[in-house]
């Protein structure tokens, strides 16, 4: 499947967490990054998904706000990588994270670049909320 989304990964689920509705999915991308990621009960069963499964992760880059510094937000994504680009656009700027042998792509103001002083090389955190995640089984 081919998708417009910058941020598409794979890995393993780990861990379930079961709710009355949702499902909070736990996925080893490395072993240095996790994503989490809610979905129905019926998502769950109609993927089919268990633990050991490989599965995809997609992550609109729109989704990701970035930091400088870790903050304890609801979000249950917040990732810390550095700064490999920085490409500005008329309004907006996209910004390539890496964060081991995955980058992610965080699409943000240039207001926002220009605020948080984010330049190439820099420590940044990607914050993403759970339910920002689509699984692909």
């Amino acid at each position: 499947m081919k998708t417009s989304a910058r941020n598409q990964f794979e890995g393993k689920i780990v861990e379930f967490i079961e709710g009355a509705v949702m499902t909070e999915v736990k996925i080893e991308v490395s072993d240095s990054v996790h994503i989490c990621a809610t979905i129905t009960n019926e998502g769950k069963e109609s993927l089919g998904l268990n633990v050991g499964n490989t599965v995809g992760a997609i992550v609109k880059a729109s989704s990701i706000i970035l930091s400088k510094s870790k903050l304890k937000t609801s979000a249950r994504n917040n990732i810390q990588g550095n700064v490999a680009e920085v490409i500005k656009g008329a309004v907006n700027s996209e910004v390539k994270i890496s964060i081991g042998s995955s980058v992610v792509c965080a699409i943000v103001t240039n207001e926002s670049i220009d605020d948080l002083s984010i330049a190439k090389g820099d420590s940044i955190y990607a914050i993403f909320k759970a339910s920002s995640v689509i699984l692909i089984a």
